[in-house]
């Protein structure tokens, strides 16, 4: 990989973004290779949670501009799917939980990426901005969906219509990151929450209730929940990973889980979409 680096330690994946001469502005290369990184992370039954974050002062500064006013033009008469929705889309399914370590600029693409993550991380100096409407398009990583069930209508609406870029306090005020840390101490946060999911918890469990927590934002009510719960909860009841955790509990040590997530994820799990 030449635009992204991947490296697992400690049952964690860390995804780097790595254009640090162009602050990790987003290519179609760049697309590629997140996507690769994620499959490799979900095939690989060591690692239980994946933390990106970007290469040197920023996260990523949006897509790389280039190529001029013709960036976001393209040659062909039918409309594309665009690379940024791609990549969210394919970390929307990840079977890993997702932690963004968010340093310095996240903008555009940069910011959009970040939304379907599971828990958002911000340095204090890290920026953030929708700014699609300044650009003369729109937003896309399919964020429409994503940033007003993250932040409510109202927040989004005003972040995408004025397109301005804003702190890493706004973000935490408008529920955008779930914490905001000194820049030092980012990575060692985001890591120290990686591994309390990897040292402590069921990888299939971890899955199961991340496809829940995702698909249950599109259904019609808890009735829908509840059955889905219900089916699960009688899989998983049954399964190993479930009497280790209860006998690990009653004898006071930490649990050993059998299974995996490549294989033994419930039948009755959800799809998502």
């Amino acid at each position: 990989m030449d635009e992204i680096e991947y490296a697992v330690a400690g049952r964690v994946a860390t995804i780097t973004l790595n254009r640090e001469s162009r602050l990790n502005a987003f290519t179609l290369r760049m697309r590629d290779e997140l996507i690769a990184a994620f499959d490799l992370a979900d095939a690989d039954d060591d690692v239980r949670a994946v933390v990106v974050t970007g290469k040197g002062r920023g996260f990523c500064a949006g897509a790389d501009l280039g190529g001029g006013g013709g960036t976001f033009s393209s040659a062909r008469s039918e409309p594309q799917r665009d690379g940024g929705g791609m990549v969210a889309l394919r970390i929307a399914a990840s079977l890993k939980p997702v932690i963004a370590a968010i340093n310095g600029p996240a903008v555009g693409v940069g910011a959009t990426m970040t939304l379907p993550m599971d828990v958002r991380l911000a340095g204090e100096s890290a920026r953030f901005g929708f700014v699609f409407a300044r650009r003369g398009i729109v937003t896309e990583a399919a964020s429409s969906w994503f940033l007003p069930r993250l932040v409510g209508i109202s927040q989004a609406m005003e972040w995408a219509a004025t397109g301005r870029v804003f702190g890493a306090q706004e973000a935490l005020r408008g529920r955008l990151v779930s914490r905001v840390v000194p820049d030092a101490e980012l990575l060692p946060a985001a890591y120290e929450l990686a591994r309390e999911i990897a040292d402590n918890t069921s990888g299939v469990s971890v899955a199961t209730i991340r496809r829940l927590m995702w698909a249950g934002l599109s259904w019609s009510s808890p009735w829908q929940a509840h059955e889905a719960d219900s089916a699960l909860m009688h899989a998983l009841g049954r399964a190993p990973d479930a009497a280790e955790g209860v006998t690990a509990f009653l004898e006071k040590r930490p649990a050993d889980f059998p299974m995996a997530v490549s294989k033994d994820l419930p039948e009755s799990l959800p799809e998502w979409p």
